[in-house]
């Protein structure tokens, strides 16, 4: 009688698809409705995307069929990817792009010890940058060569890198109860809070040369970097600050109890479980920090957005915008994506490890 009740039981895959989709009629008639929509709609966009599109040519007289026209994106590619970086030299492009993909992938590995992992996290900024400026047996290249999604990549990467241990000291300074550090930390977080990304760039770009030295300049690149890092930074020493906030007395105490210093209390007791309960929000900030990137265009750094205004405005690519903005949401979407998914992976182990 039991083997017969279990196979009349349905299979957990409809179990799912019942429970999720048609739990109710409102929700069944959301859910039908939503199909339908999709079923109208994606082979028309796949049509007009990849189907019926061209990639194949070398001007818009070449664009046939009714599809979308990459063209644009086809021919400038290597602009779009490299900018204006020599082309003997693109192999140390490809090299630092394939370092800074190589994060996602060593934070999934769990048998990797995470001490591996912080060390080559911290070394990636300073070999990247002797990857793309040279030095030490590489031909320098100069930082106005740098264009489309290797500033993105760049300024992205190194920006968070950076971003966390500045934003950690921050919020252990607004806690400190050393009245100076303390007023200096309250100060520089909510100076920066209050300022727009967009007014700090300019200041770094047109006012800071003003206040050095004749004949002492520093790399526009490297202004804009640290403006970024300034300010996610400013926003992730709130969110470790409300996660040391979070913590239990008895943690402080136990760690008194045991003679441990205040660095010591931190480094190995406090902070590992803050950034543990903070990872996803501080990742949230990460994506944010990506998109702002685009920011510096503004400025006269020509990242991938700089890149596409300039294929748009080209003559024989007018008309042709909405391809090249869609390939601009494609890029930004992939990279986002990828950040979310993680930001969740670790959300779950959070969940498994309470």
């Amino acid at each position: 009688m039991s083997s017969l009740s279990a196979s009349r039981r349905p299979h957990p895959a409809l179990r799912w698809v019942h429970k999720q989709l048609f739990p109710n009629l409102l929700q069944s008639i959301l859910t039908l409705a939503t199909l339908g929509l999709l079923l109208w709609s994606v082979p028309k966009v796949l049509d007009w995307l990849i189907f019926s599109a061209t990639f194949v040519g070398s001007s818009k007289a070449d664009c046939v069929g009714g599809g979308a026209c990459w063209l644009p994106v086809v021919n400038r590619i290597d602009l779009f990817v490299y900018g204006f970086y020599p082309d003997t030299e693109t192999w140390r492009v490809n090299l630092a792009f394939v370092l800074a993909g190589a994060i996602i992938p060593l934070l999934y590995f769990k048998r990797i010890d995470r001490r591996w992992v912080l060390g080559y996290m911290m070394l990636l900024p300073f070999v990247m940058w002797w990857l793309l400026k040279g030095g030490l047996g590489l031909s320098s290249v100069s930082s106005t060569q740098f264009a489309g999604i290797l500033v993105t990549v760049f300024l992205g990467v190194i920006g968070m890198l950076f971003a966390l241990p500045m934003g950690i000291l921050l919020a252990l300074g607004r806690r400190s109860k050393k009245p100076a550090i303390k007023l200096l930390c309250v100060l520089y977080i909510e100076l920066v809070r209050s300022v727009p990304v967009i007014t700090l760039l300019f200041m770094a770009s047109l006012m800071v040369q003003l206040f050095l030295p004749e004949g002492v300049t520093i790399d526009i690149l490297a202004r804009v970097l640290i403006v970024l890092v300034m300010f996610t930074a400013a926003y992730m020493a709130e969110t470790i600050r409300g996660g040391l906030q979070g913590m239990a007395k008895g943690q402080y105490e136990a760690a008194k109890a045991l003679g441990f210093s205040y660095w010591k209390t931190m480094s190995v007791i406090i902070l590992p479980q803050v950034l543990r309960n903070t990872i996803p929000p501080l990742l949230t900030q990460f994506i944010g920090l990506f998109k702002e990137t685009t920011l510096v265009v503004v400025v006269g750094v020509l990242d991938v957005v700089g890149i596409a205004m300039s294929t748009t405005s080209a003559p024989e690519w007018i008309g042709l915008e909405h391809e090249v903005y869609l390939f601009l949401a494609m890029f930004f979407f992939v990279i986002c994506f990828a950040l979310s998914r993680y930001a969740r992976h670790l959300e779950k182990q959070l969940e498994k490890s309470r």
